[in-house]
């Protein structure tokens, strides 16, 4: 039976749809004062709850599709156990890495969502070329040209600022999600960047099936360690289910598990990765400027900058360069086979 795959334009706008209410409610979340606590929940609050409800959609998202048939399992007495390959098992303690750091990336109060995105997207683009080029895998004319037009984006945004200008916390959360995307491109470019939508489905449940329970294993030996952010991890995964704000949190577990399906088709598709990053972390920062644009309009936040809307600008510039360029590539191939085939054709 043939394997239909996931046009990597459909995952695109269902990644932006999906990220849109993450940011949003995030947010939120972070900025309203929770019944009880008499002040907003920090990022560790939020934390613990938001990741195991969106451990729970995603196993359930892998049993109700039917992926959990492709995934390694090992015999333990009279059961066949469902279990990670080394390769998706590493990558899912990277992915893991960034479960943990991107919803805290939404939580500082005094930066805004569009400059933590660029920051963060930025970094990944320029980290994909080099793994292609680790990889040996070529790299075309228009990846090359997004890439550019995305750090263009991301000097105008820093120079606009005067610099990083971070708390410890948010440099920290970058270069962490740094390490953790690094690792998880270069193993998805080792083993499942071929197109084989059986192989896609197989990494991504068995990536998911390690990246959450270590995500929360981390949460929690931090919590058991104590101090100030050990106690408001232990107030997110005790104390938050009482809360109000706990189906908000539920529903952002649920954005958490649509984005990691549509990133995977995403990153996994048999293109560079220069083509493939470009794509999805310019969909993920022109989901936080639209966030940002209905927190403002709606909810009282902070408008967007003048340098980030242009930023926002240069990614749609991008995604178009992305879109149109194989396509016109494809185009001048066939032209160019077709004349081949006239001029060998007797006369």
């Amino acid at each position: 039976m043939a394997h239909r795959r996931f046009s990597i334009e459909f995952a695109t706008l269902g990644y932006v749809l999906a990220y849109l209410p993450y940011v949003v409610l995030t947010r939120q979340l972070a900025t309203s004062e929770t019944p009880g606590l008499g002040r907003a929940m920090t990022g560790l609050e939020i934390l613990p709850a938001m990741l195991l409800t969106g451990a729970v959609f995603s196993i359930g998202f892998i049993w109700l599709v039917g992926w959990m048939r492709h995934v390694t399992r090992v015999k333990v007495g009279p059961w066949r156990i469902p279990l990670a390959s080394k390769w998706t098992a590493a990558s899912g303690v990277c992915t893991a890495l960034i479960l943990v750091t991107v919803p805290l990336s939404y939580t500082f109060k005094d930066v805004s969502i569009p400059f933590m995105q660029l920051l963060m997207r930025g970094d990944i683009l320029i980290l994909a070329p080099l793994v292609d080029v680790l990889m040996r895998r070529r790299v075309h004319w228009w990846s090359w040209a997004a890439l550019g037009l995305v750090g263009l984006a991301l000097v105008i945004t820093l120079s606009a600022r005067g610099g990083l200008k971070l708390p410890v916390l948010a440099i920290v959360t970058i270069v962490v999600y740094t390490i953790g995307y690094f690792g998880r491109l270069y193993i998805m470019s080792k083993m499942s960047k071929d197109g084989d939508p059986v192989k896609l489905r197989a990494y991504f449940s068995e990536e998911k099936i390690v990246a959450f329970p270590v995500a929360i294993l981390l949460l929690g030996a931090v919590a058991a360690m104590g101090g100030a952010q050990g106690q408001e991890l232990r107030w997110g995964f005790t104390e938050v289910w009482a809360s109000p704000q706990a189906i908000m949190i539920a529903l952002c577990g649920l954005m958490v598990c649509l984005t990691g399906v549509f990133s995977g088709f995403i990153l996994l598709d048999h293109r560079e990765n220069s083509y493939c990053v470009p794509l999805e972390r310019s969909a993920s920062i022109l989901a936080g400027i639209f966030g940002s644009i209905l927190l403002a309009v709606f909810l009282g936040g902070r408008m967007p900058s003048t340098p980030e809307f242009i930023g926002a600008g240069l990614l749609v510039c991008a995604v178009l360069l992305l879109w149109l360029g194989p396509r016109l590539a494809g185009r001048k191939a066939q032209q160019a086979a077709t004349r081949e085939a006239v001029a060998e054709s007797p006369s």
